[in-house]
């Protein structure tokens, strides 16, 4: 197949490229294709604008998975702007390519997140829960439903609604390890506010799964099968860690550290992969503890 991967020089891409580029024909679009070249090789392509393209008719399969950090930052109003246009203004730009041609390709993979269902207390949510409207569901609802104009006949759409990412090289486990390494790691708050996760491996899996299996379309939780509380976390990654527990970050520290953007942390949704694991998807690492084992000691 010839694909075409937006994203493909961040933290997940990183580690999808190389997994279909021995099989398939890879153009990642990239600002700068000296980054392409330097992180994934010279046998992978690269576009620095979709303005070089008038359709997508040459690609069967169509990746996105750029958008600015949603976690890095206080969320100034600029910073909003920043997160949703990245997302949004790519994601619209490409299904107009997607459109305009005659061929288009036969299946669109759109990032998302979990963030979509906003603070969700202990309740199980799955794929057809309801959202709680705050300032993530916005982002991602508008993500999917730009993503979603491209279904056709020709066409199948999946939206993955990423969860925390674990891997070694990226992510918020990289944020995280200074201090747990130092024996400082701890919950955040309460600790009883959910984290769904999902090792990187799993992610990646889960998009050759979904690019392969042409009966999938619509919106996938990318979520292990057993969320655990921000406690039961920072227990897990610290026993991992051989590090003692007994820190703990107070709520009011992050608000007055990250403003609004605290309550991602703060607050949280216990996700489960329902239509993943129906569509006969299995994950390697369904328990957080192999999955930080496998990450932390290779």
């Amino acid at each position: 197949m010839k694909i075409l991967i937006t994203g493909g020089t961040g933290f997940v891409g990183r580690r999808l490229v190389p997994h279909l580029r021995h099989h398939h024909e890879v153009t990642v679009l990239s600002r700068t294709p000296a980054k392409v070249y330097q992180q994934l090789g010279h046998d992978v392509q690269a576009l620095s604008s979709l303005n070089e393209l008038e359709n997508l008719d040459q690609f069967d399969a169509v990746i996105n998975l750029a958008g600015e950090p949603i976690a890095d930052k206080r969320w100034s109003s600029a910073q909003k702007q920043r997160i949703c246009q990245s997302r949004w203004q790519l994601t619209e730009q490409l299904v107009e390519k997607l459109n305009a041609g005659t061929q288009a390709p036969k299946v669109l993979i759109s990032g998302s997140a979990v963030g979509y269902y906003g603070r969700q207390g202990d309740a199980l949510v799955d794929e057809d829960s309801s959202p709680h409207p705050e300032f993530s569901n916005k982002v991602c609802a508008q993500w999917e439903q730009l993503a979603q104009a491209a279904a056709s006949e020709q066409t199948r759409v999946c939206c993955i609604r990423l969860a925390v990412v674990l891997g070694p090289d990226g992510g918020a486990l990289k944020k995280m390890l200074p201090s747990y390494r130092l024996g400082l790691g701890g919950p955040i708050g309460s600790g009883k506010q959910y984290m769904s996760w999902i090792h990187i491996d799993d992610v990646v899996s889960l998009l050759l799964f979904l690019l392969e299996h042409e009966e999938c379309s619509g919106a996938f939780n990318a979520s292990a099968p057993e969320p655990v509380t921000n406690q039961q976390f920072s227990k897990t990654l610290a026993q991992v860690l051989n590090k003692p527990h007994f820190a703990r970050v107070p709520a009011w520290v992050m608000r007055l550290a990250f403003g609004e953007m605290a309550d991602l942390l703060l607050t949280g949704q216990r996700v489960m992969p329902v239509r993943l694991q129906c569509a006969g998807f299995h994950f390697r690492y369904p328990t957080l503890e192999k999955a930080l084992k496998e990450t932390l000691n290779p």
